[in-house]
């Protein structure tokens, strides 16, 4: 390369603002870039309960891209119920590959609506063998969604825009989250309060325990919000099995503020596995966007409080606490093969015991997953596994009371819910072996992993 070269080179990166320089070292900027593709299956193909009949609300697949501080760091939030097992592999290494980082500087989480599609490719291999392909999602149709997103942050990181100040801010939101587990007088599970109660002294019952917290993280260039992010926990559920795909309140509320504001919205379901809409919700059509409306109002007051402080990329880390869950001791191998062969299970029974079956062999071969968290100046986001209960996300706010704590959960959705470990023992449907692939000590796992993450 000729100095002629090397000079027009120089002039090129100087323009394109990709390097400031400070006490004549090169330091790159902090960027960010925000995408969004479309994630609503094709008429005839499975969502989480029933075949899709139509699309009542585009689903989405949106995603931010951080670049400036190491390899790109990715985080995706999809209005999809779950994606496990190897539907986690199959979109981070599209995503990483097409941004040109590391695996573990990937996360992908869904919303978990219901009227919504499942993802898994290892057990859509192990049902296919015995002739029910598709019954659990459509999969050239997930991996079209997958590669959709990976071009969609490949265009996002060169597009992405000089980020200035980061801004925090929280909203309370009112009349939405419950607590699903009610206990009776013997510390039992009494009565599960699902996230559409029609009985009314069930509904009467305290809210219980809840972070009725909504958070939001902005990115800003100067006056102009880039792109908010938001997180609370809860169940999303106003109705479903209408065969109608939608991305329920949570999805709607979103889609609201972003119309509102102008400024591109990405929500992250919380710790919300044990809790749901129950109280204020008994299943009519309406409530939807009643509490739609009481989430979006959520965000307004979160975005109202907003506090901004100037950023660079040094006040930016990426930590990883690889994870080694204990699995369920209910599951059994050959019990579960049994039930995938057996043509008289519902083709949807199967496709969960295939789902059982590949969670049960990874933790075999001591497969972990990796528990990571963003460290932005004094804010973290906290980027966890399966359908987790709310006291994970209230104990890692309450170690680290001096900074500002957001969790998103239902990462990698194979070990199903998450309880505390006095849950087990208490009874109820979300630590039921159908429901939960773990043992009690995954609390002191995953407590441990968190406690690690936010000591950094």
């Amino acid at each position: 390369m000729n100095s002629r070269t090397i000079s027009i080179s120089l002039a090129l990166v100087f323009a394109m603002g990709l390097f400031t320089f400070s006490s004549g070292t090169a330091e790159e900027n902090l960027r960010v870039g925000v995408f969004e593709v479309d994630a609503s299956p094709p008429v005839g193909s499975a969502l989480a309960y029933d075949p899709t009949k139509g699309i009542q609300t585009p689903l989405s697949c949106r995603g931010i891209v951080i670049a400036g501080s190491g390899e790109p760091i990715v985080m995706v939030a999809v209005d999809w119920i779950g994606i496990s097992n190897s539907g986690q592999t199959v979109f981070k290494e599209a995503i990483a590959g097409a941004v040109g980082t590391d695996l573990n500087r990937v996360v992908v989480h869904t919303l978990h609506q219901h009227d919504a599609p499942r993802c898994d490719f290892d057990a859509e291999v192990l049902i296919a063998e015995h002739g029910i392909s598709g019954a659990g999602f459509d999969p050239d149709f997930a991996r079209g969604v997958a590669e959709n997103a990976a071009t969609a942050a490949r265009v996002a990181l060169a597009d992405a825009q000089e980020v200035t100040h980061l801004g925090t801010g929280t909203g309370i939101v009112e009349k939405v989250a419950s607590n699903r587990r009610i206990l009776g007088p013997d510390g039992k599970v009494l009565h599960t309060r699902y996230t559409a109660t029609k009985n009314e002294t069930v509904r009467a019952f305290p809210a219980g325990t809840i972070d009725p917290e909504l958070k939001m993280i902005t990115f800003w260039s100067g006056e102009k919000a880039i792109v908010a992010l938001t997180y609370y926990a809860t169940h999303p559920q106003s109705y479903y099995r209408t065969g109608l795909a939608n991305p329920d309140f949570p999805g709607l509320a979103r889609n609201a503020r972003e119309a509102a504001t102008g400024i591109p919205h990405i929500h992250f379901n919380g710790a919300g596995g044990n809790i749901g809409a129950g109280k204020w919700n008994d299943g009519a059509r309406e409530n939807r966007q009643v509490l739609a409306n009481r989430v979006a109002a959520g965000m307004e007051k979160a975005l109202a409080a907003t506090a901004k402080t100037p950023i660079r990329a040094e006040d930016v880390e990426w930590g990883i606490e690889p994870v080694l869950l204990p699995v369920g001791k209910h599951l059994v191998a050959s019990e579960l093969e049994a039930k995938i062969k057996n043509k008289v299970e519902t083709p949807g029974a199967r496709f969960g015991a295939a789902k059982a079956l590949v969670w049960l062999q990874r933790c075999e071969a001591g497969d972990t997953i990796p528990i990571t968290c963003l460290t932005l100046k004094d804010a973290r986001i906290l980027h966890m596994p399966g359908e987790l209960f709310v006291e994970y996300q209230l104990a890692g706010q309450k170690l680290r009371e001096d900074l500002f704590v957001a969790m998103a959960a239902y990462g990698d959705y194979a070990p199903g819910y998450i309880g505390t470990e006095i849950a087990y023992g208490q009874g109820g449907y979300e630590t039921s072996e159908r429901a939960s692939r773990v043992e009690p000590g995954v609390e002191k796992v995953l407590t441990e992993a968190v406690a690690k993450l936010l000591d950094r």
